[in-house]
């Protein structure tokens, strides 16, 4: 029997206006995707083959006052790879691991452990060529980032103070740590085309350009921490010290021109670094500074109005007994007026001068020249020092803190207060940074007090007697040594534990650069500070104030000082 095609024309056409509404719909779909709402297709294209790639943004410069470079950032290349990708071609890995220099066990190992993420690194901060010269080789899931890594040229020279930074560029000390936020840059961002093995096809456009760190020139002058590293080396060497260090400021800007330490370690090269060659000792370590505070114990007796310059003290017989206590002078003095006291370093006359004028005086000059408080430098985990303060100052309290014992300062903090005595009185704030202005100082001594003090210091370096290995040819220098025995953890003041320091002012007669020398524990020679500390503060202010282009105030002795020189050779 043949079917009848005309038995159901209804349903016939029924499946015709189907097929053809279907035909439609798919025709429509195709317009609406294609020509008048294209975004999903776009979207989802891009999805697969868009990518957003960082574009790194270097840290700025650090640089010295006169612009030489301190700390630079150089591009390099850090290789990651894709652990799900990476881990399905193991036949790779013994030549990925011979090309990264690394042990093919380990690579292994690192590779299985990670298998179920998308991400880890394989080798950071390589040199471009090596990394290019890698990813050329198209191993399976191994990509590239552009980073920069710290470069320090300066080496050692200044490591305790511009500090580094670590394996993600962000500092971890020093000045680096301090400025972290102000040297940071800000990345952008690029788009680009890639394909499903993550090569690149095409940089379409730049969305957010990236933002450099900002630049930071220091205080420091680089000639002269050099000078000054040079010769802290030298006197360990020559002394057998532990350690030293030396600040040098400008008194009439309050700027540090230079700030070092011995011993001291390369930021370019860590690997071997030990937690303690990274102190910076002029600002961390605080300790007893002995008889370098003596002149502004004699600043507060001469601002109480009861002493003047010839008034005397009698130090007869060398000891001095306060309680349970006794008082020891080196000297074999007897009669001494108040420069004689500086000049003698006397314990016993300072303490018989803070008898008479009480202790609160002595400590309020010091207090007012910085001891016991914050630079201001905003340097990392810097030391405040210690300055105490009783209800009742007993005889010993107060002797002990007008000779140096009972309170602590950082070599820092007593540079700043010699400046503050050579700047006719007026505490200007420390300064790492180099300053286009000069910020309003505060009044904490008399500048009469301050000149006098001065001139008693003067006569300390240059008198008969004197210290004299701090002079400094063709110049007038004032300034005070000091030798201030160690504690010992549990065992109090050790046997043959010294601290020597000087510090001086140049030029006298018109100050212009206040220093401050370490030396601690030395153990051969001896251990006085106008023996192992003085010619180190010699030695890098002569070398200062000609590269400063300091005029000469005293031609006369410089005179003198080549004819003995004449006399000799003859």
């Amino acid at each position: 029997m043949t079917a009848n095609t005309n038995s159901y024309p209804g349903r016939f056409k029924f499946v015709l206006v189907l097929l053809a509404l279907m035909v439609g719909a798919i025709v429509w779909k195709l317009l609406d995707r294609h020509v008048i709402n294209n975004e999903f297709l776009k979207l989802q294209g891009d999805l697969r083959s868009v990518r957003y790639m960082p574009i790194s943004a270097h840290r700025g410069m650090i640089t010295d006052r006169n612009g030489q470079y301190l700390a630079v950032s150089t591009p390099v290349i850090s290789l990651w790879a894709n652990p799900k990708e990476l881990s399905q071609k193991p036949d790779e890995w013994p030549k990925l691991a011979k090309s990264l220099g690394q042990n093919v066990k380990t690579l292994s190992e690192k590779i299985k452990k990670n298998d179920d993420r998308e991400f880890i690194y394989l080798a950071r901060g390589l040199d471009p060529d090596k990394g290019n010269e890698i990813l050329q080789q198209e191993f399976t899931g191994v990509y590239s980032l552009e980073e920069y890594r710290r470069f320090y040229p300066a080496g050692d020279t200044v490591s305790h103070l511009i500090g580094f930074t670590d394996i993600d560029d962000k500092g971890r000390e020093g000045v680096e740590l301090a400025y972290d936020g102000w040297l940071t840059g800000v990345s952008g961002k690029r788009e680009v085309l890639k394909d499903r093995r993550g090569h690149l096809i095409k940089d379409l456009q730049i969305v957010s350009r990236a933002k450099p760190g900002k630049q930071i020139e220091l205080s420091i002058d680089l000639r002269l921490q050099y000078l000054a590293i040079r010769e802290l080396h030298n006197a360990m060497e020559e002394y057998g010290a532990n350690s030293a260090s030396l600040v040098l400021i400008d008194i009439k800007t309050g700027e540090i021109l230079a700030l070092a330490n011995q011993p001291t370690y390369n930021p370019n090269n860590r690997s071997q670094l030990r937690p303690e060659e990274v102190r910076n000792r002029a600002m961390l370590d605080a300790f007893e500074p002995g008889s370098t505070v003596k002149p502004f114990s004699m600043a507060a007796a001469l601002a109480t109005g009861r002493w003047k310059p010839e008034d005397t003290v009698n130090v007869t017989g060398g000891q001095l007994k306060v309680g349970h206590y006794t008082i020891k002078d080196v000297s074999r003095a007897t009669i001494l007026d108040l420069t004689g006291v500086l000049k003698k370093s006397s314990n016993i006359g300072m303490s018989k001068i803070a008898f008479d004028i009480g202790a609160e005086p002595i400590y309020e000059t010091m207090k007012k020249v910085g001891f016991g408080e914050t630079t201001g430098l905003g340097f990392p985990g810097e030391s405040t020092g210690s300055l105490p303060v009783h209800r009742k100052w007993g005889p010993a309290e107060t002797a002990t803190l007008s000779y140096g014992y009972g309170l602590s300062v950082t070599p820092v903090q007593l540079a700043h207060a010699y400046a503050t005595l050579a700047n006719n009185g007026v505490n200007l704030p420390l300064s790492l940074i180099k300053r286009d202005e000069i910020p309003v100082g505060t009044q904490v001594i008399d500048p009469a007090i301050s000149k006098t003090v001065l001139n008693m210091l003067q006569a300390v370096v240059e008198d008969e007697g004197g210290v004299f290995r701090a002079r400094v040819n063709g110049y007038h220098i004032a300034g005070k040594s000091g030798t201030a025995r160690k504690t010992i953890v549990n065992k109090g003041y050790g046997e043959n534990h010294y601290r020597s320091f000087f510090a001086g002012i140049a030029p006298a007669t018109n100050p212009r650069f206040a220093m401050v020398v370490v030396i601690d524990e030395p153990t051969k020679v001896g251990y006085f500070g106008g023996l192992i500390a003085a010619p180190v503060f010699s030695k890098v202010m002569s070398g200062t104030l000609r590269m400063m282009n300091i005029t000469p105030d005293n031609l006369m002795a410089s005179d003198q000082s080549i004819a003995q020189f004449s006399n000799l050779r003859r």
